[in-house]
């Protein structure tokens, strides 16, 4: 049973179709399911979605992976792509993500997984196909979408003073980091966002 789920399953995630395929040959899979759970084979990430347990795991799961998979459409974001991107200091245990459905909070045995709402016609915009290796392809915002994501959704920022407060003191981003971002990027990220990440394109003018 272990081996024909592991011989199937080419990552560490894998949805419950994978799972009862692999136990086909039992005339109550969820049974065995339930049994598999119990012994700690595999963990269950939400309904349909799960991992195998440290007995049956062959590498790290991807904490990124699940994310796209746990509540979608969605792309990571927020503070949890820039620590990702090292902008930021901090290391971010909440993995964060934008959705243009309902924001959503997961609570699950593997962490906490935050999704907050945007409007559908400035979702798409910005994201990018990262290959994390030969298995795992996620959706992320670039940094400079994911940064005016974060700026988008705070509410410390109501002129260009706070912005570089905001960015430098809150957040902790150098300067040197800022300079590489592309100002064609956040201009037209300003034009879908409004005003506060224009104050961010005017800072970043400035800088470059």
């Amino acid at each position: 049973m272990f081996m024909n789920l592991r011989k199937l399953a080419l990552t560490e995630e894998f949805d419950y179709n994978l799972l009862i395929c692999a136990l086909s040959k039992y005339k109550n899979p969820r049974v065995k399911i339930n049994d598999l759970l119990k012994k700690g084979k595999i963990i269950r990430v939400k309904k349909g979605l799960y991992v195998f347990g440290p007995d049956l795991s062959r590498q790290p799961y991807s904490k990124e992976t699940l994310a796209n998979l746990i509540y979608g459409p969605s792309y990571i974001s927020l503070e949890y792509a820039l620590s990702f991107y090292g902008l930021i200091p901090e290391r971010v245990k909440t993995v964060t993500s934008v959705t243009n459905k309902r924001k959503k909070l997961f609570t699950t045995p593997l962490g906490v997984f935050s999704y907050r709402h945007i409007n559908p016609a400035v979702f798409s915009y910005g994201t990018t196909l990262y290959k994390i290796d030969n298995f795992h392809t996620i959706l992320i915002a670039t940094k400079e979408k994911a940064l005016s994501d974060l700026i988008y959704f705070s509410n410390k920022i109501i002129d260009e003073n706070q912005m570089r407060e905001y960015l430098f003191e809150d957040l902790r981003i150098e300067k040197k980091d800022l300079k590489n971002f592309s100002l064609n990027k956040i201009k037209k990220l300003a034009q879908l966002y409004g005003q506060n990440v224009k104050f961010f394109y005017k800072l970043l003018k400035g800088i470059k």
